[in-house]
């Protein structure tokens, strides 16, 4: 049997930083849009053990690798011993804050339940998946969602009204940005380190009130603080993207990926265009409808 799926990746509307914990992770309340671009996988039960190859030569495809993990513990927790092969299309940039790997763990625990005629509840991947990181239980459903606790605690919502007919422009640098390296630095911003709790609801409410002019205020992201401060130019993309027509410009997670909403996809293809102008070719950028 074969199973190919589509792994998509996300932005985050807001990341708002509440203070860290005494587990040495950052109490946080985020909203997660899903993103409709796409890493490719191929599920197979075939030969003996796990095997898993990747198109792209900087992912290791051992137990460094989210995929390889995510199999391991779903076939254990499933107490399965087929063999599987597992094949990634690496289609999304690296370290760019728009959860591609996480995505990539969640669709593996998602189709090798599918594949292995469902063993464990959809309460058990939650598990399974908050252990294994803070965005891979966002990607076990297709709805945007506000995530709290260390992002692991996942409430689902009707997709957005004030969203529906626009478009997304998302570019990566070229470069990407830890997201280890972005929670240490940002002790050296204590104001955005330490937010002030209920804006991701705040900003839900505009969004699902169908006004998208009053929400642009409260799109924020704590981690900017860090990122801007080492890498300006993704400051640069920023403003360049709010001066040139986006509704909003913002960078999404832990960085370097930024996102603009445009009125539709033909304004994002032309934010794009005035982008590349500006700044050329380097990189990775991508429209899409919302």
């Amino acid at each position: 049997m074969r199973l190919e799926k589509k792994s998509p990746c996300k932005v985050n509307l807001i990341l708002n930083i509440l203070g860290r914990r005494a587990d040495g992770f950052h109490e946080l309340e985020t909203i997660m849009q899903p993103v409709n671009l796409c890493d490719e996988m191929v599920f197979e039960r075939a030969g003996t053990g796990l095997q898993l190859t990747c198109s792209h030569p900087e992912l290791p495809c051992d137990s460094k690798n989210l995929v390889h993990r995510a199999a391991t513990t779903f076939l254990s927790a499933a107490k399965i011993s087929d063999g599987v092969k597992i094949h990634l299309q690496k289609n999304l940039p690296l370290a760019g804050g728009i959860g591609g790997g996480s995505a990539n763990a969640a669709v593996t625990f998602s189709a090798l339940n599918e594949l292995f005629d469902s063993p464990l509840p959809l309460t058990k991947l939650h598990e399974l998946a908050a252990a294994l990181g803070s965005d891979v239980p966002f990607f076990l459903y297709d709805q945007p969602a506000i995530a709290t606790g260390r992002g692991e605690k996942v409430r689902t919502l009707e997709k957005f009204p004030a969203l529906q007919g626009k478009a997304f422009f998302l570019v990566h640098p070229g470069f990407g940005i830890s997201t280890p390296w972005s929670y240490q630095n940002l002790a050296r911003f204590p104001k955005d380190q330490n937010g002030t709790a209920g804006r991701a609801e705040k900003l839900a409410a505009h969004l699902q009130a169908g006004d998208l002019n009053a929400a642009a205020a409260e799109f924020y992201n704590s981690l900017e603080a860090p990122a801007f401060d080492k890498f300006p130019v993704l400051q640069l993309y920023k403003e360049f993207l709010r001066e040139n027509g986006a509704l909003v410009a913002l960078m999404s997670g832990s960085g370097s990926t930024t996102f603009a909403i445009a009125e539709n996809l033909a304004a994002a293809e032309s934010l794009a265009d005035k982008f590349k102008s500006q700044f050329g070719n380097k990189g990775w950028t991508a429209t899409v409808a919302i």
